[in-house]
């Protein structure tokens, strides 16, 4: 089993593709690379942590989970309803949460902290909301899909800073999974 995240899918939502220049088309383009990556990267017998903002309408996110591989947990986002948190398909879901992941202390939440808990003694932040737009500080990651080629992301490559995904290639594999 592997531990991924990520944040910030926004699926179905076509505000997201203009405010933060997501390169497609329409919210189906975008949709339909999104989960083809996280399925492409996430097993069914891993899990993956969902740092808030899941989907437009709440009412389809129990058929998306469906639609996705692995064992999903939800820290809720500024876009994410109670419907959202309620859908089938969650195997936790919470506003923040502290795990232990391969030796390392981390402080989930949907929002970047300024201090978190455990900060000073080598504890990490990941986090969604800000779309990879603030400045970079030490131990604090922005898991969200903008950031790491609209796929979750595992902690190692977080924290080495693999960018094998990157943002340029997006509209091209979206348009090459349609052909």
């Amino acid at each position: 089993m592997t531990t991924f995240f990520t944040a910030d899918t926004h699926f179905g939502d076509h505000r997201t593709i203009n405010i933060w220049r997501r390169p497609f088309a329409d919210t189906g383009e975008m949709d339909a690379l999104l989960i083809a990556r996280w399925n492409a990267t996430v097993t069914a017998d891993d899990e993956v942590w969902h740092l808030g903002d899941v989907a437009r309408r709440p009412a389809d996110v129990a058929a998306l989970l469906a639609r996705l591989n692995g064992t999903k947990h939800l820290l809720r986002g500024n876009n994410d309803t109670d419907a959202t948190l309620a859908a089938a398909g969650w195997s936790s879901v919470g506003d923040y949460a502290e795990i232990e992941h391969d030796g390392h202390r981390l402080v989930l939440c949907h929002y970047p902290f300024r201090s978190w808990n455990g900060q000073h003694r080598g504890a990490i932040n990941l986090h969604g909301h800000s779309h990879g737009r603030l400045k970079p500080v030490l131990r604090q990651f922005d898991v969200g899909v903008d950031v790491h080629g609209y796929a979750p992301v595992t902690l190692a490559a977080i924290m080495t800073g693999d960018k094998s995904r990157d943002r340029s290639t997006a509209r091209e594999a979206s348009l090459s999974a349609a052909q």
